[in-house]
């Protein structure tokens, strides 16, 4: 054959081959055997080998894999992939609703439900209709670059058919296993006399992360997709997206359920919590999500996830065994936590020896003993807690437990302050624990993110006396000779440690302060804080009442921000971190450029020609004026663009709201 015929056959042979895959495996609607299939493939193998020149990245013959990952790649998420909060109560998910009708002004709104698939998340972006980056989740931030694995998951296309998709978007999924395939691999392993996998979750983000692509294509995974994220046009619902996905030739699970109300939502849970195992996959729970984008965007995110969704799970696989021990853990806050270690007991696909207690009321509530036999959850199928103790089967011996009132790593006395649940040490500037916690977390990711330095880098520095507290980190340049004098401790890595920390001094003012680790100080409320303040000198000479004035900003937190300003030592080390060059001033505001929509408020929505939206609300503060999130009586324009929601446009029609277009918004800040 001729190379020009070879190249003909090729691409006919793949044509029909994807389109066989995509009956297959999307629509379970195969046309032909698996030895007709396997006729086909065989033949295109031997022209691609014969023809090597003509293979292509996206060939069926790709899809058993065969490429070597020395060492996975981490990118950054476009959008981060945060989790969702959970809840295990019909009640808790009425309060949710509760929320998101607040958060609404009431609006008319409607719910997607749909399974909670228990396997490992994926993020794939497409460009030009072709698989170009697959992402795990990671730390929500960045993930693992798994491309060439993920190519081999025949229900994953590596390029869609022609379609009306952008030329680039993102969708997010859930890969997994079916439990028929999972049962059938450990039997054959058994077999073998190979060790067999605990659970079908495990074993898929195992296999997801193996080195060898050929062994990840033999292991039969699967995946849903279930998130869109693209261009914005004729993008106005979650609900509408699982349909377009589809279009588009990914699989999409049809178990979804618009709902009108969250009535409809419990109906929903409540079918598949009794047939979920009718099933051929594990789910360990139910995704509510508000389907309008625009509602979506209203209602907005928390720090870790978003406010317009929640998960259902389902209640945990228990188990009974006994109570060896409890151990004491010491927090980098100085928070004590009482630790049960237990008989080693199955459960969950997973052997599970230590729960957590958490606090002294826990342990009062539950009466529990030394010896006691006891009930074994896994909160969230991931944390194991202990919900019961079986009284038939206690020990005549069993003494109450004594909770300690000294710190179990430094001795120092235990304190609780009146309307707290936890004890915290009170030596919070000489217990170990706590100095080597807040080091930990002042390098994290999401603080610092010193490259070159990890926990137990920090562990061994600080063992070794090196560092004592987190302003010792930007001494550790003059410190090189020791440094290389330590176990496992080599020139390049001196080096790139050294490098990591001089970095840090880039970072801006906000993670800074989270880094600091005051207590109750997330990422989200050092943002306001450094919103507020020009710099740390202004924040540290900040009452609690004008502290307590700031949006979002209670008296706990305003307390707590107090107290560590009011710590010499606290002060001794922020004079130290300024001294070496960290960041400790807000970002300058943007001067106003008129004051021409003062004492007005603008709602912004639906997609602009000549702005973003995010351009639309800077447009707006500068002028003078407020950009609201919602509409209500406060609102005094809508600026309307093309495919704006339509709740939001009847909303303001109610309410007799100015509504005005973009040319409009222009005339009126010239």
């Amino acid at each position: 054959m001729d190379k020009q015929k070879a190249q003909q056959k090729i691409a006919e042979l793949s044509s029909v081959l994807k389109d066989h895959n995509y009956k297959y495996y999307v629509l379970s609607q195969p046309e032909i055997s698996d030895f007709d299939f396997d006729k086909l493939l065989k033949e295109l193998q031997d022209l691609e080998a014969q023809f090597p020149e003509f293979i292509h990245p996206d060939s069926p013959t790709q899809k058993v894999g065969g490429d070597i990952t020395k060492n996975f790649e981490t990118h950054t998420h476009k959008i981060p992939m945060l989790s969702l909060g959970n809840t295990y109560s019909k009640e808790e998910l009425i309060d949710f609703d509760g929320r998101v009708k607040k958060g609404l002004d009431e609006a008319p709104f409607s719910y997607v439900a749909e399974l909670k698939f228990d396997g490992l998340a994926i993020s794939l972006t497409y460009k030009n209709g072709e698989l170009f980056r697959a992402l795990t989740r990671g730390d929500g931030t960045k993930g693992d670059d798994v491309t060439t694995n993920v190519r081999t998951i025949k229900t994953i296309p590596t390029k869609l058919p022609p379609g009306d998709y952008p030329d680039e978007f993102e969708v997010r999924g859930e890969i997994f296993m079916h439990g028929a395939a999972f049962e059938k691999l450990n039997a054959d392993r058994e077999e073998r006399g190979e060790t067999t996998f605990a659970n079908p979750r495990n074993f898929a983000s195992g296999t997801l992360k193996m080195q060898d692509s050929a062994v990840v294509a033999k292991r039969p995974l699967d995946c849903f997709l279930y998130a869109y994220y693209g261009p914005s046009e004729n993008n106005e619902s979650h609900s509408g997206n699982l349909k377009r996905l589809e279009s588009w030739g990914f699989k999409v699970s049809d178990a979804f359920k618009k709902c009108q109300n969250i009535d409809e939502v419990i109906q929903f849970i409540e079918h598949w919590e009794k047939n979920r195992s009718s099933l051929s996959y594990d789910i360990d729970g139910i995704v509510i999500k508000v389907d309008s984008y625009d509602h979506q965007e209203i209602l907005g995110f928390t720090a870790k996830s978003p406010r317009w969704a929640i998960s259902y799970k389902y209640k945990a696989e228990a188990a009974q065994t006994v109570l060896e021990s409890i151990t004491y853990q010491v927090g980098r806050t100085g928070s004590i936590t009482p630790v049960a270690n237990l008989k080693p007991v199955l459960l969950a696909g997973t052997t599970v020896k230590r729960a957590s207690l958490h606090n002294a009321n826990e342990i009062e509530r539950l009466d529990i003993r030394i010896g006691d036999t006891v009930s074994v959850e896994k909160g969230g199928e991931i944390i194991p807690k202990i919900t019961g103790v079986d009284l038939s089967k206690r020990p005549t011996d069993a003494l109450k437990v004594e909770y300690p009132t000294q710190c179990p790593d430094c001795q120092a006395p235990l304190i609780r302050k009146e309307g707290e649940a936890n004890h915290y040490c009170s030596n919070e500037q000489g217990c170990p624990t706590q100095l080597i916690g807040k080091i930990q977390h002042f390098i994290g990711r999401k603080a610092m993110d010193i490259e070159g330095l990890g926990n137990e880098t920090v562990d061994l520095l600080f063992r070794e006396g090196l560092v004592k507290g987190i302003a010792d980190l930007f001494d550790l340049k003059d410190k090189k000779e020791e440094l290389l004098g330590l176990d496992r401790f080599a020139e390049k890595s001196v080096n790139n440690m050294i490098d990591g920390v001089e970095k840090a001094r880039l970072i801006p003012f906000d993670r800074v302060l989270f880094g600091l680790g005051i207590r109750y100080v997330g990422s989200t409320v050092a943002k306001k804080l450094t919103e507020h303040f020009s710099d740390i000198w202004a924040l540290k000479s900040a009452t609690l009442e004008e502290l307590i004035s700031i949006d979002e900003i209670g008296e706990r937190i305003a307390e707590s921000v107090v107290q560590f300003f009011g710590d010499p030592e606290n002060v001794f080390q922020v004079e130290r971190l300024e001294k070496a060059g960290l960041n400790f001033k807000s970002a300058p505001k943007e001067k106003a450029i008129g004051n021409q929509l003062e004492g007005k408020t603008f709602v912004v929505s639906g997609v602009f020609s000549k702005f973003s939206r995010d351009d639309l609300k800077k447009a707006i503060t500068l002028h003078g004026g407020k950009a609201g999130s919602s509409i209500s009586k406060k609102t005094d324009f809508l600026i309307a663009g093309d495919n704006m929601g339509p709740a939001k446009l009847k909303k303001a029609q109610d309410l007799e709201i100015k509504i005005i277009s973009e040319d409009d918004f222009i005339e009126l800040i010239k």
